[in-house]
């Protein structure tokens, strides 16, 4: 287990290579960003699928999976920008002047916000389930008000209740999981910090977020792939299509009979559309 002090916060991190090898051989680096209450374990075996081409890196976000929070969080702020600049400063520690970046859902959303930061640190990225949405204070206020009852209702329990996984992953998914990879989600949610858990979602779905995130797609200069899962109930195809359509750098495509999770639902046909987009990087 890898740990490295980023911004006053213990982050989590991993290095999946060719070889096996917990350092990375000199490729090009494939960075993988989580999404909300999620951690680096799902992007896995994707990394493992593009390690003969890339040195993957893994890391869990402050707050999430393996990188709890202090008891006194250095910083009080869970704006989808501090979680950019944790990037910022992370790739800086490791001595990673320019990666390829995959972000998933809210990773996504923050990894657009580092584009525009930071658009001499990434050669080109893959932003997964991603999107636009437009502001609707009624329906807003009512998901941060069940979402908040959600996460802090989270009893460890859960994960020992036989199918709760299935229950959980319902929603994400369009194709089913192996039970293994489902009680992983149920687990990561469970031991995600609540501040972190509650501050991201207020952030993520958010009035601010709704205006903003529009001017951020059409400012993005790097060469950007975005993927959409065709049935995905979370961030709907037609979302990203419109964040795409912001943008002449941003492609877009939809993974078929997928949902939330296209990379693990049909690796398959994932894999082959991000080969297409990295030709360079063979």
């Amino acid at each position: 287990m890898s740990l490295i002090s980023i911004r006053g916060v213990e982050h989590y991190y991993e290095w999946i290579t060719a070889d096996n090898s917990a350092q990375p051989s000199g490729k090009p680096v494939m960075v993988f960003m989580h999404g909300w209450a999620g951690s680096a374990r799902y992007w896995e075996s994707t990394a493992r699928a593009i390690a003969d081409d890339f040195d993957c890196l893994l890391y869990d976000m402050r707050g999430f999976g393996r990188s709890p929070l202090p008891k006194e969080p250095p910083e009080s702020s869970y704006e989808l920008e501090t979680y950019a600049r944790d990037l910022a400063a992370l790739l800086e520690s490791l001595n990673l002047s320019r990666v390829f970046l995959n972000a998933h859902s809210t990773g996504a959303s923050i990894a657009t916000l580092f584009l525009n930061l930071y658009p001499e640190k990434v050669e080109k990225a893959i932003l997964t389930c991603s999107g636009i949405f437009e502001y609707d204070e009624k329906s807003f206020t009512t998901f941060h008000k069940f979402g908040g009852y959600v996460v802090k209702f989270r009893p460890s329990w859960l994960a020992s209740i036989p199918f709760a996984d299935r229950l959980f992953m319902a929603r994400f998914l369009r194709r089913s999981l192996p039970t293994e990879v489902s009680l992983a989600f149920l687990k990561d949610f469970l031991m995600a910090d609540e501040q972190a858990a509650i501050g991201t979602m207020v952030t993520a779905v958010s009035k601010r977020a709704a205006e903003e995130m529009p001017q951020e797609f059409a400012r993005l200069s790097v060469p950007t792939l975005l993927v959409a899962g065709e049935f995905d109930q979370i961030i709907p195809a037609i979302m990203g299509e419109q964040a795409a359509s912001l943008s002449k750098k941003v492609e877009f495509v939809i993974i078929p009979n997928t949902a939330h999770f296209p990379m693990l639902e049909d690796a398959a046909t994932y894999l082959q559309r991000i080969r297409d987009f990295l030709p360079a990087a063979a």
